[in-house]
């Protein structure tokens, strides 16, 4: 499991270009990514979980950016949806299952390489 994502990795993750995660971060003082020497910026878990939030707020439950902002100030910046949450820990656990499978493969055919 990786600790830090790049802005690109996150973009494809949450499907969002990254000008919008920009954009967000503008408008969110709670989404505020860490920056590289070099000025990449570097997301958390936690991170990733507040942009599907404002994501999940914005596109599916309509919310206006001035409605986000006030949900997430309401909950003192730490709202994370639980459906989204939930989503992240069951992808989590499909991967890992797929990852240990594809090990086994390889395994497999390396043992069968003579």
């Amino acid at each position: 499991m990786k600790y830090y994502y790049s802005i690109s990795e996150v973009a494809k993750l949450v499907d969002i270009k990254p000008y919008v995660l920009r954009y967000w971060e503008s408008e969110f003082k709670e989404l505020h990514p860490k920056k590289t020497k070099s000025g990449r910026r570097t997301y958390t878990q936690k991170e990733i979980d507040l942009i599907s939030s404002i994501k999940e707020l914005l596109y599916k439950e309509k919310y206006s950016v001035k409605g986000v902002k006030e949900k997430l100030k309401n909950n003192n910046g730490t709202f994370l949806c639980e459906k989204i949450s939930t989503k992240t820990k069951e992808n989590e656990s499909l991967l890992n299952e797929i990852e240990q499978g594809l090990k086994e493969m390889l395994d497999i055919l390396k043992s069968s390489k003579v």
